[in-house]
């Protein structure tokens, strides 16, 4: 069965079709033992999170695949179609290795999906899935990541605002982990930054948006509560981190709601991105001591310093993984040949134990021991030259070059030295 990987995500996809398809954490390992069940894959492995749903798998039939990824989720197949995409083996390879090294990701070198990967890959091996070939597949992945890492510098800068959001938090409290966010919208700005903010692991994490189920349907995914947006008020002293991005027409955050927020706070500092167009934050909130307000104008300002650099990095990352794509696909090919190379072994067993009873025999009977031993070293010798002595004689025309040449090589065959 070839390899495929095939699935949708965030080039391919809006967020309104990649919500259809995403799996809830706990589905995956039943989800995966029912398609092995169903004998649509021989090996599979799912990767689902906010920003892609992918189908790693060794199948016949990446058509069946592709259904029964639709059906898992309760959807038509036609409805999600044209954003699905199928790659073929070099290419899922490839894809894999992209996708690990953090170039494929909607922040560019961004380190969490490598996380994602190797849960996927636990996955399917609790589910059964997990078979040689995409072990080899993942295990390869995760040593193209650390390579690409290692050696470019595809993670040394700020690439997008919602990274940018988190270094500038970073900045100003010595442990993320200890801090607490609200998320103030829900739309695909602050669903990012929300992922990049979940990979620095806060204390806990809020999201507070007008539309209450697309709050919930984020707050899911990311391991956060939900708060009312009328609520912003009341709770704001409880937050360290404040991350804006609504249409609203006016402000949400006011001076006065700030510096009440603040005193509460006891003067503890608050960072405050507001990436908003109209502003969700007053820009005098800046002025009052012990609140870091960033805007888009500030973000972009770190984002465009690291863009030069980082491209240079992609480029480095792009010739890597060419290369253990090549790599990849040499181990596969060795892979295809071995029920080949098997098959010659026992064949070849099969004559010399033939060859080697015969000789038993003839020397049970009292042969003399060095004819014996004469006949056998010739009949196997014969044996071992007929196939290719038999190609040979029968290649016409322009195969015979071909044959010649193809027999030297798997003999080791030195033309200019034919006494060697």
């Amino acid at each position: 069965m070839p390899l495929f990987a095939l699935g949708l995500n965030h080039h391919t996809a809006p967020v309104a079709i990649r919500e259809q398809l995403a799996f809830p954490p706990g589905a995956l390992t039943a989800a995966l033992a029912g398609l092995a069940d169903s004998q649509v894959a021989r090996e599979a492995a799912l990767i689902s999170t906010c920003n892609r749903t992918e189908l790693y798998c060794r199948t016949d039939s990446p058509e069946a695949a592709a259904d029964w990824l639709a059906r898992q989720r309760g959807v038509r197949l036609a409805d999600i179609a044209p954003y699905l995409f199928t790659l073929p083996e070099q290419d899922a390879v490839r894809h894999m290795f992209r996708v690990a090294s953090g170039l494929d990701s909607m922040v560019l070198g961004e380190p969490q999906i490598l996380g994602q990967l190797k849960e996927a890959a636990r996955t399917a091996d609790a589910a059964g899935t997990l078979g040689t070939l995409l072990h080899k597949l993942f295990q390869k992945s995760f040593a193209v990541a650390k390579d690409v890492r290692a050696n470019t510098a595809i993670g040394a800068n700020v690439v997008s605002m919602a990274a940018a959001a988190v270094r500038l938090s970073a900045r100003i409290f010595e442990d993320m982990r200890d801090t607490r966010v609200l998320f103030i919208g829900a739309g695909e700005m602050i669903e990012l930054c929300a992922s990049h903010f979940a990979g620095a692991s806060p204390q806990r994490m809020t999201v507070a948006n007008r539309t209450r189920s697309r709050a919930e349907m984020l707050a899911a995914r990311i391991g956060a509560d939900v708060l009312p947006l009328e609520a912003i008020g009341d709770m704001l002293p409880h937050y360290d981190v404040v991350v804006a991005c609504t249409a609203s027409p006016l402000p949400l955050i006011g001076r006065g709601m700030a510096e009440r927020a603040l005193k509460a706070r006891r003067r503890r500092p608050m960072v405050m991105v507001d990436l908003a167009v109209p502003r969700d934050i007053e820009p005098e909130v800046a002025k009052i001591s012990d609140i870091f307000l960033y805007t888009v104008d500030d973000l972009a300002q770190i984002v465009s310093a690291g863009l030069e650099s980082r491209q240079a990095a992609v480029d480095e990352a792009e010739a890597i993984i060419g290369q253990q794509v090549e790599d990849f696909q040499h181990w596969l090919g060795r892979r295809d040949a071995v029920p080949t190379i098997r098959q010659l072994r026992e064949q070849a067993e099969t004559r010399r134990l033939a060859e080697l009873e015969r000789a038993r025999r003839r020397l049970a009977h009292g042969d003399d021991p060095q004819a014996v031993l004469e006949a056998l070293s010739q009949r196997l010798t014969n044996k071992l030259l007929h196939g290719p002595t038999r190609f040979l004689n029968h290649a016409e025309g322009d195969a015979i070059a071909q044959a010649v040449d193809t027999v030297q090589r798997v003999f080791q065959l030195n033309p200019s030295s034919p006494d060697s």
